[in-house]
């Protein structure tokens, strides 16, 4: 059957007209996405953590005897001045009362030390008189020697007796002040503290060991305190440092002269700091999920100026950043753009418009960068936050910025 040229042509119109229909409906639209152009920059890399300050040298003062301290004559926040300021006065302790048997024992203790005495005093007395025997005999066979009346072995017996006899005396004078003075301590053993002569006497007095300020006082009120108690603490509110509590496996990847930069301690502006020193013993901590941890403190010098910091003070908390390493100049990719996939880096690449997946390599980071080693160059367009729909050869459209 032949078919006219009309019938052929309106055949092929309806063809041209499903093709393009089925064009249409299979065809899926770009999808927008975040994308960001790589550049590049500098990068820091940190260690954060939460610190403390604290005055740098501290004074304590303590108590250098037991007795009782009188009230603070100062306040925190006082200004004291090295060897004037007084800041505590103790009062020497007092000897407690006796009981009926401790009573009765010291004065049967006097007693004794009363007829100690007594017998050392007489003899002193004999003593004194052998040596004044012996000396008028050693003058009488002296005497006869020099007539050549008497033998020289009757003088020699003489000096001889003479010399034991006044080493005898100065045996007994010791022996009495030996008795004398354990006759004042039975004595000073029942003696009773009087409150008159208590009070006339001077209490120990201390005063400031530096300038500074006091910035801590135990206790203002007058308090009985053994030798050692602490009183107060002075120190320079102006010259602080700060302590940070660190992993120690993060403390080895610091280096003392790190810059620092210290953040929500209160003032508007961060702070300057460098790290000083990283202590050399570390200490066992249970965390809060119950994990012993090794934690080490580093100490940091604050470098900005006193008015720079105003109204930071002793135990005042920061966060600090410590500087790990820094480059000015790397081509930077931000983590939002890659993904680990094998033990391997990737990331999706927009090529006019149309996404690649490439495999990079990326070396030091931050929270928010990496540095790229290879894959990508500066120009280069990513995906941030890719979605689950984006895999290569779909295209893609830049999203709409609010």
């Amino acid at each position: 059957m032949t078919l006219s040229i009309r019938t052929v042509g309106l055949s092929a119109l309806a063809l041209a007209i499903l093709g393009g229909l089925a064009v249409t409906a299979f065809r899926s639209d770009p999808i927008p996405v975040d994308l960001a152009t790589l550049e590049r920059g500098a990068l820091s890399v940190t260690v954060d953590a939460e610190g403390q300050t604290r005055i740098r040298d501290r004074y304590d003062v303590a108590a250098p005897i037991a007795g009782t301290l009188r009230r603070a004559p100062v306040a925190v926040g006082d200004l004291v001045a090295k060897d004037v300021t007084v800041v505590a006065q103790v009062d020497p302790a007092t000897s407690g009362l006796l009981d009926a048997r401790s009573r009765a024992e010291a004065e049967a203790a006097l007693h004794e030390a009363e007829a100690a005495v007594q017998y050392a005093r007489a003899e002193v007395t004999r003593t004194e008189a052998e040596a004044a025997h012996a000396q008028a005999q050693y003058d009488r066979a002296r005497a006869l020697a020099e007539r050549g009346a008497g033998a020289l072995t009757a003088l020699e017996d003489a000096e001889q007796r003479r010399a034991i006899a006044r080493a005898a005396t100065q045996s007994a004078k010791a022996r009495l002040q030996m008795a004398v003075a354990g006759l004042e301590r039975a004595r000073a053993v029942l003696s009773q503290p009087d409150a008159g002569d208590a009070a006339a006497s001077c209490c120990l007095t201390l005063t400031a060991p530096a300038d500074g300020v006091v910035v801590e006082i135990a206790d203002r009120s007058a308090r009985p305190v053994v030798a050692g108690a602490p009183i107060l603490t002075i120190g320079d509110p102006a010259d602080l440092e700060i302590v940070v509590d660190l992993l120690s496996s993060e403390a080895t990847r610091l280096a003392p002269g790190a810059p620092a930069r210290v953040e929500r301690w209160g003032g508007a502006t961060p702070l300057s700091a460098e790290l000083r020193l990283i202590e050399p013993a570390a200490r066992t901590v249970v965390s809060a999920l119950g994990i012993e941890e090794q934690r080490v403190d580093a100490v940091l010098d604050i470098t900005s100026p006193p008015e720079a910091r105003a109204g930071l003070g002793d135990g005042f908390a920061v966060f600090v950043r410590i500087e790990e390493w820094r480059t000015e100049d790397a081509l930077l990719i931000p983590l939002a753009a890659v993904f680990r996939r094998g033990g391997a880096w990737f990331t999706f690449v927009v090529e006019d418009g149309v996404v690649q997946e490439r495999g990079i390599e990326i070396g030091r980071r931050d929270g928010r960068f990496a540095v790229v080693e290879a894959g990508l160059a500066a120009g280069d367009a990513v995906i941030l936050h890719p979605p689950d729909t984006i895999e290569p050869g779909v295209a893609v459209t830049p999203r709409a910025r609010r």
